[in-house]
């Protein structure tokens, strides 16, 4: 799961206002209509305000930090399951149950490929722990039973981030064709 997207604006795209140093910032991913992808950063005093011009995919909350534009560009715009994981499953990102749903199967997708090592429980069995290979960073991961509707929801979320699959063409069985009866 791979896709492009614009960095993190400078100013809010409620009220236009510059971001500041440290100030809380939420950050919503948008399908629009045409199906595109589009990161909205507004001031988190201002979230309330703001009016998607589509479905919101997911969103989170971050302080503020300024990057100079040349600063590790191409990571920032390659928004993929390694990079999107640590910003929904980071401590400071206020989870919603869309995000807690995002975070638990991409922990389970990243496992798998090894990036994300398990480490056990939290001390209070709510949550896994998760260490990134690379960073060594421990991450904790919502604990939650992965059922049926678990991936309903989850496939959903990723057909907005993604697209709808393409349908299958339909099989066509051959029927014998019986010989007349002489």
């Amino acid at each position: 799961m791979e896709m492009n997207l614009q960095s993190l604006a400078p100013a809010c795209f409620v009220t236009g206002q510059p971001f500041i140093e440290g100030v809380p910032v939420a950050s919503f991913l948008v399908r629009s209509a045409s199906l595109e992808i589009v990161r909205c950063d507004v001031l988190a005093a201002h979230a309330a305000e703001f009016t998607p011009a589509g479905f919101i995919a997911c969103s989170w909350v971050r302080p503020y930090k300024f990057r100079a534009k040349e600063a590790n560009s191409d990571r920032a715009l390659k928004l993929n399951a390694e990079n999107l994981f640590p910003t929904l499953a980071d401590p400071t990102t206020e989870p919603t149950p869309e995000n807690t749903r995002l975070v638990q199967f991409l922990a389970l997708m990243l496992e798998r490929k090894k990036i994300l090592r398990p480490k056990g429980k939290s001390a209070d069995g709510l949550r896994n722990v998760v260490e990134h290979a690379k960073s060594k960073e421990l991450f904790e991961v919502p604990a939650g039973e992965l059922t049926p509707e678990f991936f309903v929801q989850v496939q959903s979320q990723l057909s907005v981030l993604v697209g709808e699959p393409k349908p299958k063409a339909p099989v066509v069985a051959e029927v014998p064709v019986a010989a007349p009866a002489l």
